[in-house]
């Protein structure tokens, strides 16, 4: 735990997608709030069709999904979507003629339900 998600527009072009997965992992261990960097899990998809709004116009869009362990204050979760969408504006810069918009929504996981189980190797 936790999991997160990168969903974006291909419109976005040359956007270095390991390098956003890294950052973002990073801001998750300078949050405090994740034991152990190898919980992390983030991954990434591009999408090519998807549409903004009902206007003609070119836009984009890269959306954070953060799962997290259910408990945490709405205080906790509002700096983890703070430092998330700090990371995404680092990344993603405005760009003439493209509107961009950027993203990040927090979701709990019922702590009683979730199972995991790691397999070192």
């Amino acid at each position: 735990m936790p999991h997160l998600n990168l969903e974006y527009s291909d419109s976005l072009g040359d956007l270095d997608v390991d390098v956003l997965l890294m950052r973002l992992n990073h801001a998750l261990v300078a949050s405090g709030q994740f034991a152990d960097e190898l919980d992390i899990k983030s991954r990434a998809q591009r999408f090519s069709r998807y549409r903004i709004g009902t206007a003609d116009g070119d836009r984009a869009f890269a959306h954070v999904r953060l799962a997290i362990l259910s408990g945490r204050s709405p205080e906790v979760k509002k700096q983890l979507s703070g430092a998330l969408l700090k990371v995404l504006q680092g990344a993603i810069p405005a760009q003439d003629g493209l509107d961009i918009q950027l993203c990040v929504e927090v979701l709990d996981i019922d702590r009683d339900a979730y199972a995991k189980q790691h397999l070192p190797g």
